[in-house]
């Protein structure tokens, strides 16, 4: 499994911003807030009822911003995820072999969540290599990132999930993690 080049997604944007947009309002005010940070990326959350309209509001009209989308748990988002063009990559909080077979299937970049070595191990057995490391505040952040590094020195890891201002630069100084994520950047 080659996660469909996620890798490159990921050396263009090693700060990722994770919204959720309610609305047409939503997607104009982010988009602002974005050229204002100076990020061209942005994870959209698959947690509301105007997420997959607000992607595609913000593909068509916003070229220049890398879409993704996140909380991707099942394989029906990903067919819905399939109608849409120009989505950039796609982000799910955990993985299955079959929620990874179906991502793969895609062709779109994804990046799948893990927390314990059990599931890094299962996710390396089928191809994957770089991960979500969420959340990352529940489950030891820095210091569980730090052992992983030891013990899984080819994987590589997007911690989200209560990063901010002040710890993220931490978590990007680790050698084994490539990007992080949050919505720290856009208050």
């Amino acid at each position: 499994m080659i996660q469909n080049g996620i890798e490159k997604i990921i050396e263009k944007h090693t700060v990722i911003p994770v919204i959720t947009l309610n609305s047409e309002e939503d997607v104009h005010a982010t988009v602002s807030k974005l050229i204002k940070a100076k990020i061209n990326c942005a994870e959209i959350t698959l947690r509301t009822s105007f997420a997959l309209e607000g992607i595609e509001m913000m593909i068509n009209a916003y070229p220049s911003i890398d879409v993704g989308v996140g909380t991707v748990v099942n394989g029906h988002q990903i067919d819905e995820l399939n109608k849409i063009q120009g989505i950039k990559f796609m982000v799910s909080p955990g993985g299955s072999p079959s929620l990874l077979k179906k991502m793969n299937e895609s062709k779109i970049p994804f990046l799948p969540g893990v927390v314990t070595p059990s599931e890094i191990v299962a996710g390396m057995e089928l191809g994957v290599n770089v991960f979500k490391f969420f959340p990352a505040n529940l489950f030891g952040g820095l210091k569980t990132l730090q052992t992983y590094g030891q013990v899984f020195p080819s994987a590589k890891f997007c911690p989200t999930g209560g990063l901010n201002a002040d710890n993220h630069k931490d978590f990007l100084a680790l050698s084994n993690v490539c990007a992080v994520g949050g919505s720290w950047m856009l208050k």
